[in-house]
């Protein structure tokens, strides 16, 4: 498939455009437009650009709503409950990660869980904003029954991205991962490009391990990361999603004709609370400095801290042109 370039501004302008004429307003229309942008900028394609004509569709269908915001349900110190009334998944995490900040600068830790939310998009916009502002963060949502429990071949398990972060200099480290090897949404990307998967992914009609993404979008057997280890994680992070918002859970979410109404969490930690404050930046430093000593493998790759390759996509696609492919630009023109 061939890739153009395309600028921010492009990018950005061309995001808010589709989704004023949606029902959006100007100021929603532009914070829901920035995070699709920043997240095709920073390489994630398959949660920006990718996925943005699905989620105008979804709009279209009734299962996003555009006039909605998140409404708080219960209090109970360091914790807040909210109901997302199907509003908008980016704009509700952004408000549900901005007040668990805020709840941070008041008890020294926060924790926002919100149900009846939407799709995130990518979880790690929210680690990169809690962080850039000083905050540690850890989040994650539940999602449809989109992997097999180990050991089965019915799905019965999301593959629940969880994503960590912490302050890094003038960044972050930012761990933002799907529970299953690869995202949907990247193995829909590969497919799109005609490229092969550069791991096993999942299985196929077969029951073989396979890097063909056609093949594992097909089956919907996704492989858990690390095995049972990684189907333990998902159940784990579905029944907290679940009970700490009071949401519905993946079991619950499968019996619906699309994904919607999704239930997440959101957690942060003010470090500027902690005794070693002082010494937290000289801490995490060493840390990356002795895993930058490590001996390269046969590969000879570079070993990279979570997060890095996002700064350096970030600041040669701003320089040169963010790449998108040329038929999904014409689509989101089109719409």
């Amino acid at each position: 498939m061939k890739q153009i370039l395309v600028s921010i501004d492009s990018l950005h302008n061309e995001f808010k455009r589709v989704l004023i004429k949606n029902g959006f307003t100007e100021s929603k229309a532009a914070k829901c437009a920035r995070i699709f942008t920043e997240n095709t900028l920073d390489g994630v394609n398959s949660h920006g650009i990718n996925r943005f004509p699905r989620f105008i569709d979804y709009i279209n269908k009734g299962f996003i709503n555009v006039d909605s915001s998140p409404v708080l349900t219960h209090s109970a110190g360091t914790l807040e409950q909210y109901d997302g009334r199907l509003g908008p998944g980016p704009l509700n995490a952004l408000y549900c990660s901005g007040r668990a900040m805020e709840l941070a600068d008041e008890h020294g830790m926060g924790c926002v869980a919100i149900s009846n939310t939407n799709h995130w998009m990518r979880g790690g916009t929210y680690g990169w904003y809690a962080a850039r502002k000083g905050y540690a963060f850890i989040g994650w949502t539940n999602t449809e029954a989109n992997m097999p429990a180990w050991g089965a071949k019915n799905r019965k398990l999301g593959n629940n991205p969880l994503v960590l972060a912490v302050p890094y200099g003038t960044e972050a480290i930012v761990l933002d991962f799907a529970l299953s090897q690869f995202s949907y949404g990247k193995m829909e990307s590969c497919q799109l490009n005609s490229q092969l998967l550069p791991f096993p992914g999942g299985f196929s009609n077969k029951g073989i391990l396979t890097n063909d993404p056609e093949e594992i979008l097909s089956t919907r057997r996704a492989l858990p990361v690390g095995y049972w280890k990684g189907a333990g994680l998902s159940l784990l992070l579905d029944i907290l999603a679940a009970i700490l918002s009071g949401g519905a859970s993946t079991s619950q979410l499968s019996k619906q004709e699309a994904e919607y109404g999704l239930s997440q969490v959101f957690i942060s930690f003010c470090l500027k609370k902690l005794s070693n404050f002082p010494l937290i930046e000289k801490t995490i430093s060493e840390i990356i400095d002795d895993l930058k000593a490590s001996v390269p493998d046969e590969t000879e790759k570079e070993v990279r801290y979570p997060g890095e390759r996002v700064v350096k996509d970030r600041a040669h696609n701003l320089k040169y042109g963010i790449p998108v492919n040329k038929e999904m630009w014409e689509k989101v023109n089109s719409l």
